[in-house]
């Protein structure tokens, strides 16, 4: 009678561990592909930082172009008040200068929003590689490196 109590739980106790080890390696599988997915989706954010850097210049200069333009549009205005003709120009370089600012402001924006991303995604990756290591043993040393 002990015998069979001693197996039935010994029985008990390995099928308890092959559910267990089955659910361990589902969920480390389950890591493994959201961090892959993961470190895909930094890596074409990361592509795209070298161009908004240079449409965030552009859009820079092109508004500081557009304002001294604009003032000097305003300089030959204050010397003939009355020209209908400078009026105009001087109206035309205010709003060039006003719209370029705008398109500046969006490049920076959409700069810092998109190295917010990078820094948020990074951070997802790194606490993913944490959980994953409480499967696999590893320390995780740095962004992609594990230690065995």
């Amino acid at each position: 009678m002990k015998k069979n109590m001693l197996l039935a739980a010994a029985c008990t106790l390995l099928f308890c561990t092959a559910i267990f080890a089955q659910k361990v390696n589902t969920d480390s599988l389950s890591l493994v592909a959201k961090i892959s997915e993961n470190q895909l989706k930094l890596g074409k954010l990361e592509n795209e930082v070298e161009q908004k850097t240079k449409n965030k210049t552009n859009a820079a200069d092109q508004a500081q172009k557009s304002a001294n333009e604009n003032a000097t549009a305003a300089n030959k205005l204050s010397n003939d008040p009355s020209d209908q003709k400078l009026a105009r120009q001087a109206d035309n370089k205010a709003s060039d200068a006003k719209g370029d600012a705008r398109t500046a402001r969006k490049d920076a924006k959409r700069l810092d929003d998109l190295n917010k991303s990078i820094i948020e995604l990074k951070s997802k990756i790194a606490q993913q590689q944490i959980d994953l290591s409480k499967y696999t043993g590893t320390t995780v040393v740095s962004d992609s490196t594990h230690v065995h």
